[in-house]
C-alpha cells in the first residue's frame, strides 16, 4: 500500500487543528460581540490560511482533499459575510428562525 507523507493520528490532528481555531473565533467574536459579517470574514481567513499552508506545506499532496475541502468552506463563508452584509438578521429575526413564537 503507498503511503501519502502523512499518517492517521497525523491527519486527525490536521482537521482539529482548524476545527479549533475557527470555533475560537466564533467564541471569541461573540463575547466581544462583533457583527457577523468580521466573524465569518475572519473565519473565512483562517480557512484560507490553513487551506493554503495544507496545500504547500504536506508532503506528497497528503493533505490536498482537506486543502480542498477548507477552501470552498472559506468561499462559503464568504457568501454568507456578503449576504449577511446585504440584509443583516436582527436578534427578533434570529428568535423566529429557530422556531420561538413571539409572545
Amino acid at each position: 500500500m503507498s503511503h501519502n507523507g502523512i499518517d492517521i493520528d497525523q491527519y486527525i490532528l490536521l482537521i482539529i487543528y482548524p476545527s479549533i481555531a475557527f470555533f475560537a473565533i466564533g467564541f471569541i467574536t461573540r463575547k466581544i460581540d462583533l457583527r457577523k459579517t468580521i466573524t465569518y470574514t475572519l473565519q473565512a481567513v483562517i480557512c484560507f490560511c490553513f487551506s493554503i499552508g495544507y496545500y504547500i506545506f504536506i508532503p506528497y499532496g497528503g493533505a490536498q482533499g482537506l486543502s480542498l475541502i477548507l477552501g470552498l468552506f472559506g468561499i462559503l463563508l464568504i457568501i454568507l459575510a456578503r449576504k449577511e452584509r446585504i440584509s443583516p438578521v436582527t436578534t427578533a429575526e434570529e428568535g423566529s428562525e429557530k422556531g420561538m413564537r413571539k409572545e
